[in-house]
């Protein structure tokens, strides 16, 4: 480190695969970083890609987003941190990330130390920990069965800050991780070198956006982060963008039940005591954060399992005599399908998103009368099978097509379809099945590998 009181970390994106510009990433490496991280994963987008062991990042974008990375990273002698492969960080998407870095290297001459964290877990670790007691529900969620765990097609653990400096420490230039906790991504490493970690993890809890926590926000622009003894120091890489202390601590609050503590991976971080000041040209210092080990190590467990297959069908309704009376008569179409399933012995369900009314938030909504002119209506089959989703889907839509609602003058069809074919197959459906803590006692969830590429 040019100043061994001052960790400089650069954060090209929110997530791998969302891009940024070049000027801003260029702008990052003239400050001369200890370290370049970058987020890859989140459970956000569902269970789907956990389930399916697909990426919900484009891999040609992600690709791009990888190779200026990589190649600053090992010009430069700056290691590169990777968190959550692939998404969802199961073994195949850190095989599929992996895959990547390879083929990188390749095209770009490149050789280093490549270091893999794994997180799969296997389902007899799972039901060992189960049957011991040593599993609890977060809040909100179920008790953990036997069946989830066999029927999850994959189970994955969020590692913290450990297996990260362990292959740094090994000499590893370029860390991938499966699913890991967001910030332990950019915390690693400071932490292991002396500096606080109560600081770190919440300059890593910013960071892992990148320029979302500025303002204007973008996923796709990069920040920077400095932290010191007693504190840290936010900034935009783009003349575009600063940071404020409303933007600051609005991020803070990102994705937090409780504003002043976040658990993660080992411990607690209180953030009671936390402060934002304005230091001028669109930076912001925070100080104050503290880090407060657990009595017990705790690990957060994800597991998917597929539920059936999805078929949907758009549509629009413009009768200001439908649009009046529509939750009356959805529900009446809700009835007039169910009793046409029972008699075609289909055992699928059907679900109507109304865009307009309370397609966002659903009963949620407050709002419970719309004064909207037009509504979308998004109509959901789910199906033991494919086919089965296409029926339910089918019955559904011609059902509300030509629902006689009270009023009705024109006969022509309630509904304006913008696609043909109107219905179109979603493929299989995951759900989460498994999101609970598990006590640890000294399993090694997290194995290492130390690969040297391009050697």
């Amino acid at each position: 480190m040019a100043d061994k009181n001052t960790f400089r970390v650069l954060s090209p994106t929110a997530i791998l695969g969302y891009g940024y510009p070049l000027a801003s990433f260029e702008a990052g490496l003239r400050r001369k970083p200890d370290l370049i991280g970058v987020d890859a994963g989140s459970t956000d987008p569902g269970p789907y890609y956990l389930g399916s062991g697909k990426s919900f990042t484009d891999r040609a974008c992600v690709k791009r987003d990888l190779r200026p990375m990589l190649r600053a990273g090992i010009d430069n002698k700056i290691p590169v941190v990777i968190g959550s492969a692939g998404g969802a960080g199961a073994e195949m998407h850190l095989a599929w990330c992996r895959e990547i870095v390879e083929e990188i290297a390749a095209e770009e001459r490149l050789s280093f130390r490549l270091g893999l964290a794994h997180a799969e877990i296997e389902k007899s670790v799972v039901s060992k920990a189960l049957q011991e007691g040593r599993i609890k529900a977060l809040p909100g969620i179920t008790p953990l069965t036997e069946d989830a765990i066999k029927e999850s097609t994959s189970i994955v653990a969020q590692m913290g800050m450990g297996p990260i400096q362990e292959l740094l420490a090994g000499g590893c230039e370029v860390v991938l991780c499966g699913r890991c906790y967001d910030p332990a991504v950019f915390a690693a490493l400071p932490a292991a070198r002396g500096f606080d970690t109560g600081l770190a993890l919440h300059m890593g809890k910013i960071l892992e956006c990148a320029a979302i926590a500025a303002t204007p926000g973008s996923g796709s622009d990069c920040a920077f982060g400095e932290l010191t003894e007693d504190g840290f120091i936010l900034s935009a890489l783009s003349p575009e963008r600063v940071f404020t202390c409303e933007s600051t601590s609005a991020h803070t609050l990102y994705e937090k039940s409780d504003p002043y503590h976040l658990p993660g991976p080992g411990g607690e971080l209180n953030l009671e005591d936390c402060t934002f000041t304005a230091l001028g040209s669109g930076r912001v210092q925070v100080q104050g954060s503290v880090f407060v080990p657990s009595a017990r190590e705790c690990v957060k467990l994800e597991g998917a399992r597929r539920v059936g297959f999805r078929t949907v069908s758009i549509a629009g309704t413009r009768d200001p005599i439908m649009i009046r009376q529509i939750r009356e008569v959805l529900l009446a179409v809700e009835n007039q399908v169910e009793r046409l399933l029972k008699g075609e012995g289909v055992t699928g369900r059907m679900q109507f998103h109304v865009y307009g009314l309370d397609g966002v938030m659903g009963p949620r909504e407050p709002q419970k009368v719309t004064q909207a002119h037009e509504l979308g209506i998004v109509i959901e089959a789910i199906g033991a099978t494919q086919a089965e989703a296409d029926t339910v889907c089918s019955i559904a839509r011609s059902s509300l097509l030509h629902y006689g609602y009270p009023g009705r003058i024109a006969t022509a069809g309630n509904l304006a379809f913008p696609f043909s074919p109107s219905d179109m197959q979603a493929g299989p459906v995951y759900e989460f099945c498994i999101y609970h803590l598990l006590e640890t006692e000294g399993e090694d969830l997290f194995p290492v590998e130390v690969l040297d590429v391009g050697s």
